[in-house]
């Protein structure tokens, strides 16, 4: 029989919302929808846009964009760029924090240089966090860079037992290292990358079956947040003779983690650390006040791609089984998804928010 439970709004601190130049393939007004419909009632957005969000003007036109369609509470980071070091001080302000990208990114945002990632470090405000793209040995570069200048650095997206393993060291060694894992880490390996072919392409790149092991061994200590990396991509883009890396998220990321706590691979309150308490925490988010959402589970049902409200409509996880369904958002005392009635939240009723500092 199946059961509600009552949980905290949740958190993701990783997803592309592709405003300004991708809204083809969303926007703040779909792009909070199909929060909303997985959970989250905040998000922060990555800043790989066209142009990215490495300027005033382009931080400025995303900004204006998020308050006038989001429908759940946005953040913004900043993104770091060698043309444009100049900048930092004035984004950190308006920005939840830094994102540098150490390896391949869709975009024109990787940082290759010593110099500009020192630069990086010097200039960005201490109370804001910095966030890393770092695979493989990248993963070791961050660590020595917390190391050197004494200050906190995330990790996204860690999908390998090496630097899952590297990060443990670094924690035990009281490092100030946090990190994140996507679901799609957790729940899809390269098997599924060949059966999936384009849909199933991101970066970091689906994994063997050890590392994935290697993630859900490290899911009760060394991990800090689960994020989605929600990156949409339409179908069209991705049939292309070059299709873009990059999958949805957003809708899937809950009911997947809740049918793993169903099936005893974690605690539902490591879960609940993991998708809201952490991530507020880490990055110095703002509480929710009269915040919450319902979440029937025990009630089996196959993730299908009608219905998203993301505006590139698939999703590599079409066919899976869950256990768990988000019936009810409340933002703020507001009714802001509802199972039957949809997304209720009009656009421009989402807040932008700033980090405080991290924690």
């Amino acid at each position: 029989m199946s059961r509600m439970l009552r949980l905290p709004g949740l958190v993701d601190v990783h997803v592309h919302l592709r405003v300004p130049g991708g809204e083809h393939k969303e926007d703040f007004a779909t792009g909070t929808a199909a929060a909303l419909a997985g959970g989250f009632t905040q998000v922060l957005a990555m800043p790989n846009t066209s142009p990215p969000l490495a300027t005033r003007p382009a931080l400025d036109l995303a900004l204006a964009a998020a308050r006038r369609d989001a429908r759940c509470d946005v953040g913004l980071y900043a993104g770091a760029s060698p043309f444009h070091l100049d900048a930092l001080r004035e984004l950190a302000d308006d920005a939840v924090g830094l994102k540098i990208y150490l390896n391949d990114t869709f975009g024109p945002l990787r940082v290759e240089d010593l110099p500009t990632l020192l630069g990086c470090f010097r200039l960005w405000p201490r109370h804001r966090l910095i966030a890393l793209h770092a695979e493989g040995q990248s993963a070791a570069v961050a660590i020595g860079l917390a190391a050197a200048f004494g200050r906190p650095v995330h990790i996204c997206h860690v999908s390998r037992r090496e630097e899952i393993e590297l990060i443990a060291a670094a924690k035990a060694r009281g490092l100030p290292v946090t990190c994140e894992v996507t679901p799609h880490h957790l729940f899809l390996t390269e098997t599924d990358a060949a059966r999936l072919g384009p849909l199933g392409d991101m970066r970091p790149r689906l994994a063997t079956q050890a590392d994935q092991d290697a993630l859900w061994d490290h899911i009760g200590h060394t991990v800090d947040c689960i994020a989605t990396d929600h990156a949409p991509h339409t179908l069209a883009e991705k049939a292309s003779a070059a299709p873009p890396p990059g999958v949805p998220g957003l809708e899937t990321a809950l009911p997947l983690m809740l049918t793993a706590v169903a099936q005893g691979r974690l605690r539902l309150e490591r879960l609940v650390a993991l998708m809201a308490v952490n991530p507020r925490r880490i990055f110095g988010l703002p509480d929710q006040p009269d915040t919450w959402i319902e979440v029937e589970v025990d009630r089996p049902y196959v993730i299908a791609a009608d219905g998203l409200h993301t505006k590139c409509g698939w999703t590599p996880f079409a066919g899976v089984e869950v256990t768990a369904r988000v019936q009810r958002v409340v933002l703020r005392g507001q009714v802001a998804y509802d199972a039957d009635a949809g997304v209720l939240a009009p656009p421009g009723s989402g807040q932008v928010i700033r980090s405080a500092g991290h924690g």
